[in-house]
């Protein structure tokens, strides 16, 4: 049996067998979107509340999509994993910015270095991605480079305005933002008094 060709309104003979069984191209990308939508929701929450540790077919499974649907919109689930903090870490840089122009250098430094800590604690993927920006090789998160850039000059900031001690670099403030939220995030409280003897023991007195 033949195939019913009609001709376009240019004359031209197009196959209806291959029209019916095409998906269009609009529909392919909403469909896609709607996937990669879904899957970053789902795995922001299972980040924040479980961290990096989760597997990626455990994510496929509560977005009730294929594990085939995750990889092709995140190959690796370092992937997935950078594009659900980079909203994070954006608005965290976005708040550095803002206190870099704060009128007292020395409150500023310290009350964006409790406010990682709040964070983190309150979310379990902060203090992972602040963990493993310290293993990744440099330059291969820019994001990642940006949001210690932007703590290494509120940190600078308030060493020349004298009110923090002038021999803490920013690997001492690493060690102690990681340390801090690694020893305690897990319980979910603010350790408000380790928290105030790491500040007092920054300042320059």
């Amino acid at each position: 049996m033949s195939k019913n060709n009609n001709p376009t309104p240019d004359g031209e003979v197009t196959d209806n067998d291959s029209i019916v069984t095409q998906v269009p191209e609009k529909t392919l990308r909403a469909d896609a979107k709607k996937n990669r939508d879904k899957l970053l929701r789902i795995a922001h929450e299972i980040f924040k509340t479980e961290g990096i540790a989760v597997s990626m077919d455990e994510i496929a499974k509560r977005a009730g999509v294929g594990i085939g649907t995750v990889y092709r919109h995140f190959p690796t689930k370092e992937d997935l994993f950078g594009a659900v903090i980079a909203s994070h870490k954006m608005r965290l840089m976005e708040e550095a910015d803002q206190w870099l122009h704060h009128d007292d250098p020395g409150e500023a430094f310290f009350q964006y270095f409790t406010k990682i800590i709040s964070e983190g604690i309150a979310n379990k993927a902060i203090t992972d991605a602040l963990v493993s920006s310290l293993t990744i090789d440099t330059g291969r998160s820019e994001i990642a480079n940006e949001f210690w850039r932007g703590i290494t000059q509120l940190l600078e900031r308030a060493q020349q305005h004298g009110s923090v001690r002038a021999d803490a670099s920013i690997e001492d403030i690493k060690i102690m933002l990681i340390g801090v939220l690694q020893a305690t995030g897990h319980r979910g409280i603010f350790p408000e008094r380790v928290v105030s003897i790491l500040c007092d023991g920054l300042r320059n007195v």
